[in-house]
């Protein structure tokens, strides 16, 4: 047990293996906490917030967290992963320019305005391609196109879209890769480990009925892990990486509210993601408690 315990919480509307997992980590190490549901949060304008100073953001969807995370922060909270994180992250464009920013390798990308400019980029960008929603996890509405003709047709879908952001189009080459790609979890800047995903396929989302298989961390691996987590300023991360036929890497996605039961079981007792998110947390409570002098 800490000799330090800080009241924190976990903000999620939905309570799913990962949460209870580092719900139940936060008791072994004497950490207090509530769960916090995003549902029946508000925080009001120059009011003064009573809650947790630090707060896990754990909510699954991709708006309500981040302007949970943003209100949050606005009452002087400590939000992990930030707003800005989040903000970056969730969004796949914000994600690529983080990452091109910092010179990390990522797949040929394009961000068109209308679908005439789309299918301009695309033959820029060559086929086969993967047309993909801005914000959206587990692998939903994400088109791979192989010739023009396809292309045509998927852009009449989007452009029928309701939403005026579904008309921003995010584009991205397909990666020729094994029938694998990488996952690798970042917590406080360390990488604890990766796993393989395979699936029958091309999306390797686990959501998808991909299987994740132990991967042994590679020195370059962490690194590039590493790396892309700190592109998005993000203190917990799932890094995912391509690795194509030659054995360059390149950076997938950089997910902040990422799910890791599929690692864990792949790990075993080799890692503990939950201890170590915990622990994350326990360190930042005490070092803000510190560097505040608060109680």
């Amino acid at each position: 047990m800490d000799s330090v315990a800080p009241h924190l919480a976990v903000l999620a509307s939905r309570v799913r293996f990962e949460e209870k997992s580092i719900m139940g980590a936060l008791e072994r190490r004497g950490a207090g906490f509530e769960h916090l549901d995003p549902r029946s949060l508000f925080v009001a304008d120059g009011s003064a917030w009573t809650g947790p100073a630090l707060v896990l953001n754990r909510e699954v969807g991709h708006f309500r967290a981040l302007y949970a995370a943003s209100a949050l922060e606005s009452a002087g909270v400590t939000v992990l992963n930030s707003a800005a994180a989040t903000h970056l992250s969730g969004d796949k464009w914000h994600t690529s320019a983080a990452l091109l920013e910092r010179g990390l390798p990522t797949p040929r990308t394009a961000l068109a305005m209308t679908t005439e400019a789309a299918l301009e980029a695309l033959d820029d960008i060559g086929y086969p391609a993967v047309i993909k929603p801005l914000v959206g996890s587990w692998g939903r509405l994400v088109t791979r196109v192989t010739d023009r003709a396809v292309a045509t047709a998927v852009l009449e879908h989007v452009a029928a879209l309701p939403s005026p952001q579904s008309h921003v189009i995010y584009l991205q080459e397909q990666v020729p890769k094994a029938d694998r790609d990488l996952r690798v979890l970042v917590v406080g800047g360390e990488a604890l480990g990766a796993t393989y995903r395979r699936g029958e396929e091309w999306r390797t989302n686990v959501a998808r009925g991909a299987v994740s298989e132990y991967c042994p961390l590679g020195p370059v691996h962490a690194k590039l892990a590493v790396a892309a987590a700190e592109a998005v300023g993000a203190d917990i991360a799932g890094v995912d990486l391509i690795e194509d036929v030659d054995g360059h890497l390149t950076v997938l996605e950089v997910n902040d509210r990422v799910e890791f039961r599929g690692f864990q079981e792949a790990h075993g007792s080799r890692v503990d993601v939950a201890d170590a998110i915990a622990a994350h947390l326990v360190a930042r409570a005490v070092a803000r408690t510190a560097a505040r002098g608060e109680t």
